[in-house]
């Protein structure tokens, strides 16, 4: 396939009269379209406004798609421990395939081909096979809590690291590769250093699978570790080794110099999560100064009942505002830097190689983007759109590993009017179980 238009190729790379070439789940070339048309006549050619590559969710929750707006207003712990741990643990393994279906889909059709998604305690298997379905690119994982949780999530140690062994066997590297799986603590606070350890040395067993998890999003949590640990959040994740370059750490918000060193000589990479942030009153993350340190941070949504939408457009638009006005600098993440976070250093976050970018030999990840709009009038500067004005629903076209997965509004290959209507009464049913209140529309 030759996709062309204004071609987004990185952040530093535009080509006005641009075009893209895949074959297979690779990309072949990238250039000007006159040429490319003439070296590959015979390629099907699809014309949008701005191609770009796909975005990635540095740190989602697809599970909890069916809990969007029902824990709106409210402080982290207790938005956590009041009613979305309640509705977590209330989800059968269809309302958990439904979530992730629904979650993955509103993804795609927002743009974001690679989520790195932390899930739930139970029914893990139902979202790997949803990721499997839906063609999304995903770095997933089975949550692990043993300490401080409530019933039907709280595990015993050893059972909890075992499931998530047979998980490993059986779902890393599915879909030819485009599904991986990342160990997954919730965080310092559910977890006990037994557990915390056992997380390491079980990624440390199986080639290319990584380590996702919490860090110091809140004020109330880094006091719960210090009071239990003696130590802050991030050095205690590095004593039992839950830093390194294979570790990405959600959050960061409040760390201190010594944990910003260690999140630099260690290589760990940070997801900022700038709404959700900002909902919950966590605080703003130091993200200029972890890049300047050489941190890579990526960008992610968090989950639904926190943000409420997983747009990545809104991530990168509020990433940049948020470092802007903590700083009291305009200059401070401008939109190329914020682009990088949500591309490049995403896929450091996810953990795939030739990722984020439209290459040659690349991994055919590609979105198309409409700009026949009101609010798109006039684009002098094609980065600037992607990051300031463009939304999710401008997405017209998102491929996966070489697959077309959206187009023209549609998911190719899913039923998205029965995910949606699953989703809805699945949600209905857990929210009930659940004994949270939702408000009558």
């Amino acid at each position: 396939m030759l996709i062309a238009g204004t071609v987004v190729a990185d952040s530093e790379t535009v080509i006005p009269d641009g075009a893209v070439v895949v074959e297979g789940n690779t990309i072949a070339a990238v250039g000007e379209e006159p040429d490319l048309r003439d070296r590959y006549p015979d390629h099907e050619r699809r014309t949008f406004d701005l191609v770009a590559p796909g975005l990635v969710g540095g740190h989602i929750h697809s599970v909890q798609s069916l809990g969007r707006g029902i824990a709106d207003d409210a402080a982290l712990l207790d938005w956590l421990f009041d009613a979305v741990l309640p509705m977590e643990a209330a989800m059968d393994a269809e309302a958990t395939r439904a979530a992730a279906e629904l979650g993955y889909l509103e993804c795609l059709e927002s743009g974001t081909t690679t989520v790195v998604d932390h899930l739930s305690v139970n029914h893990a298997d139902e979202a790997f096979e949803a990721a499997i379905e839906t063609g999304i690119r995903a770095r997933l994982g089975k949550v692990l809590m043993d300490r401080d949780s409530p019933d039907g999530l709280l595990e015993e140690t050893d059972a909890a690291l075992a499931e998530s062994e047979a998980l490993i066997r059986e779902y890393h590297g599915a879909a030819a590769g485009r599904v991986r799986y990342a160990v997954t603590p919730r965080f310092a606070v559910t977890c006990t250093e037994t557990c915390l350890r056992g997380c390491r040395e079980l990624a440390d067993r199986y080639d290319g699978v990584t380590i996702h998890t919490h860090a110091s999003e809140n004020e109330d949590e880094i006091a719960t570790v210090e009071a239990d640990t003696g130590k802050r959040n991030v050095l205690w994740l590095d004593e039992v080794g839950l830093t390194g370059p294979d570790v990405t750490l959600a959050h960061c918000v409040h760390t201190d110099e010594r944990e910003r060193e260690v999140l630099a000589d260690t290589g760990t990479v940070v997801t900022h999560c700038p709404s959700s942030n900002m909902k919950l009153a966590s605080g703003i993350a130091p993200v200029q100064d972890y890049l300047d340190r050489g941190i890579p941070v990526a960008l992610g949504n968090d989950g639904p009942p926190c943000n409420n939408t997983l747009d990545p457009f809104t991530e990168m638009r509020q990433a940049s505002l948020l470092g802007k006005v903590d700083a009291r600098d305009p200059t401070r993440l401008p939109a190329a830097t914020v682009l990088e976070m949500a591309t490049e250093h995403g896929a450091r976050a996810a953990g795939f190689d030739r990722l984020g970018a439209l290459r040659e030999g690349y991994r055919a990840d590609v979105i198309g983007i409409a700009t026949d709009l009101t609010r798109a009038t006039p684009i002098h500067d094609p980065l600037s759109h992607l990051v300031y004005a463009a939304h999710g629903d401008d997405v017209t076209f998102a491929m996966v590993d070489g697959e077309v997965r959206y187009a023209d509004g549609e998911h190719v290959g899913t039923d998205a009017a029965a995910v949606r209507e699953r989703a809805t009464r699945h949600a209905e049913r857990v929210a009930e179980t659940a004994g949270i209140d939702v408000a009558e529309p």
